[in-house]
């Protein structure tokens, strides 16, 4: 039952004929749609039927909701399960990068759809700082990136104004705020009895104070990318007009198909562009965004960083050993991009980062066991370990963390377990059985065996 506020407020806003549409995608169900990894695998390899997203390349819908939680391929970051609205980020980022590297944040970045995407579209040699405020939700947040396995990122676990403080300044800024969740009612029951009028004003309120601190990281001619899950105008196209009024920012138009059935505008008196996502409209949950351009001089400055030039390990793991610096701290080895290891350095000192460019592994006596985020990086060089091909069965008790049983013909020492060639993870195999290293906090955690074909 929707709130009676909510649908006064929102049919003014709409119109009859988007009331009307809206209201009919409550008796349908939600598209389902995934976003393909193409650094780790092909569209062929995902076998559910699918159909392309028409404003993102690697966006899919399937015909039908599979049970994603026993798809190996999902844990070994081929695929990431992502609303289709969403994706429109693809689109817009496609626009306004240019092909020189680019350093971005995500400011509110948690479970972490939104920073794959970008990562994986940014030009080569980026750097993408994923930070989410709240912690639970930010180790969400890490565990998506390291399946995901792109060794350009850091996730960080602060406020927007903690990142401000340190100085840094970014080329591109997404504040997908917190808001009032509007555009998930179909979806998601909770969010209707959460809504409120006085919601939507505290809402609009705190993205305000995350988009001040955020245009502060921003350069000059840098670019934020507003967005919400939400239909309302306070918190989207008033909250665009504040930040063009009062920040001195100005947005720019990214180009749409007709057919995609994008909303403008729907704030009386302002016809600037913003693309809003209005279920049984548009394919798609409820969604905004908006490009805007700051004009205004950047007072952040960064502080001095020095230059690391004395060459640290190398390590043979990787398919480009001579574009990292390896590191150990305390028992961790990891590998970071020599470009920006002056900044990961500088943001380690200023701020709680949770995770950045590939960990490696952990130092025991004198070996070294390999971390399950190299397993899953897209940098990880295809002969670094002897492989052992599993079946669904074996896959799925690898991901719940239980004792398996590799072939008598298995080499000793660590193995990393491959499904349909795709990496999973590391064992180290003794011969009689094998020590699952799984991370614990990342297994399956339910018992329910399904039928898989």
């Amino acid at each position: 039952m929707l709130p009676k506020d909510f649908i006064e407020s929102t049919r003014a806003t709409f119109g009859k004929a988007l009331w009307e549409q809206y209201l009919g995608a409550f008796d349908v169900p939600a598209p389902v749609s995934i976003r393909l990894n193409r650094r780790k695998a092909a569209a062929d390899m995902i076998v559910y039927e699918k159909e392309k997203v028409a404003w993102c390349a690697d966006g899919f819908y399937l015909s039908e909701r599979p049970q994603f939680t026993f798809d190996p391929l999902m844990h070994a970051g081929a695929y990431y399960v992502q609303e289709a609205s969403s994706m429109f980020l693809h689109h817009v980022l496609k626009h306004v990068v240019g092909k020189e590297p680019v350093l971005m944040i995500d400011m509110c970045a948690a479970p972490g759809g939104k920073s794959t995407l970008a990562c994986s579209i940014l030009p080569e040699g980026s750097m993408l700082v994923s930070n989410e405020p709240v912690p639970q939700r930010a180790s969400i947040l890490a565990e998506n990136v390291q399946k995901w396995g792109m060794p350009n990122m850091v996730v960080t676990n602060n406020y927007p104004r903690d990142l401000r403080r340190t100085g840094i300044i970014a080329d591109i800024v997404l504040c997908d705020v917190p808001c009032s969740g509007e555009g998930m009612f179909r979806k998601d029951e909770a969010t209707i009895s959460e809504w409120s009028l006085q919601n939507v004003e505290k809402c609009s309120a705190l993205q305000r104070e995350i988009v001040s601190e955020a245009w502060q990281c921003l350069k000059q001619n840098g670019i934020m990318i507003y967005s919400t899950c939400t239909f309302n105008t306070h918190e989207n196209e008033e909250n665009v007009k504040w930040i063009c009024d009062n920040l001195d920012g100005e947005i720019i138009e990214i180009p749409i198909e007709k057919e995609w059935n994008i909303t403008g505008s729907l704030l009386e008196g302002f016809d600037k562009p913003v693309y809003r996502f209005i279920p049984g409209h548009a394919r798609g949950e409820g969604l905004f965004m908006c490009a805007i351009r700051k004009k205004g001089e950047c007072t952040q400055r960064m502080p001095k960083m020095k230059p690391q030039n004395k060459e640290k390990a190398t390590t043979e793991w990787l398919t480009s050993p001579q574009e990292y610096i390896v590191e150990q701290n305390g028992q961790t080895v990891s590998a970071t991009p020599k470009a920006w290891l002056p900044l990961v350095k500088h943001l380690t000192n200023e701020l709680r980062v949770i995770h950045a460019g590939i960990r490696l592994g952990t130092v025991k006596g004198k070996d070294i066991i390999p971390d399950q985020c190299l397993a899953l990086s897209t940098e990880l060089k295809s002969d670094a370990f002897a492989t052992s091909e599993v079946d669904w069965h074996t896959a799925i008790a690898y991901l719940r963390k239980e004792a398996i049983m590799l072939p008598a013909d298995t080499p000793r020492g660590h193995v990393l377990l491959t499904y349909r060639q795709m990496p999973l993870g590391f064992v180290k195999n003794l011969g009689n059985r094998a020590n699952n290293l799984y991370p614990a906090e990342w297994r399956i955690k339910t018992t329910h065996i399904p039928n898989w074909s």
